[in-house]
């Protein structure tokens, strides 16, 4: 369930590397990287996916830089992308055009692409929560996700995965990231819905240890 993730600005790609061999010891179900880290070198017959984030951290891009930053992606080998939103427009409401950028990454990605959708819940309503999540199920998420973890509002939080689990139903995956460090921690998220996690930490969080630098 684990992306074991690496999205520090100042990654190296030695850093990315030794991801990848920790990922593969762990047995984590991807890596998930900076587009500029691509492509990466999965060791032969590992079955590793590789995701990269896309407008990230901010959302702050326009919809088509959005969709040819993802498609890049995709042709550099990732098989998912964590697209963020446009967050200020899930909060003013402009729930349609989230939808419109979201059918836009969509169709430059599409299926067996796993698309995956930032919405940063810590600075949202649980009214834009809904709305936003809504959208993008209906323009062919496959996942909503919690949080870029850089934002300073903070991460998941079990209310927010909830509400999300609840709101996009069976069909939809929820990916909880942002401040999940610890076992405990990962298993509340899963007990309210999480079906995917987002760790930097992954090999203290597997072992039961405490809170981590990172994600």
């Amino acid at each position: 369930m684990i992306d074991h993730t690496l999205l520090k600005p100042e990654a190296t790609h030695a850093d990315v590397d030794a991801l990848i061999a920790e990922a593969v010891e762990l047995g984590t179900y991807s890596v998930c990287v900076s587009p500029s880290m691509l492509p990466l070198t999965v060791p032969a017959g590992s079955s590793l996916k590789v995701a990269v984030v896309c407008g990230f951290p901010s959302g702050k891009h326009v919809g088509a830089i959005k969709a040819a930053e993802a498609a890049d992606a995709v042709a550099h080998g990732a098989d998912e992308v964590d697209m963020v939103i446009d967050i200020g427009a899930a909060r003013e409401g402009r729930f349609a055009e989230v939808g419109a950028e979201v059918a836009a990454v969509r169709a430059a990605v599409p299926a067996p692409t796993v698309l995956k959708v930032i919405i940063e819940s810590a600075v949202l309503s649980d009214e834009q929560i809904v709305g936003v999540c809504r959208a993008a199920a209906e323009a062919g998420a496959d996942f909503v996700k919690t949080s870029t973890g850089f934002h300073p509002a903070g991460g998941a939080t079990e209310h927010a995965v909830r509400l999300m689990a609840q709101t996009v139903g069976p069909n939809v995956g929820v990916k909880a990231s942002g401040g999940v460090r610890t076992l405990a921690q990962a298993e509340a998220m899963i007990a309210a819905g999480a079906t995917r996690l987002g760790v930097s930490g992954s090999r203290a969080l597997l072992a039961g240890g405490g809170p981590t630098n990172g994600y």
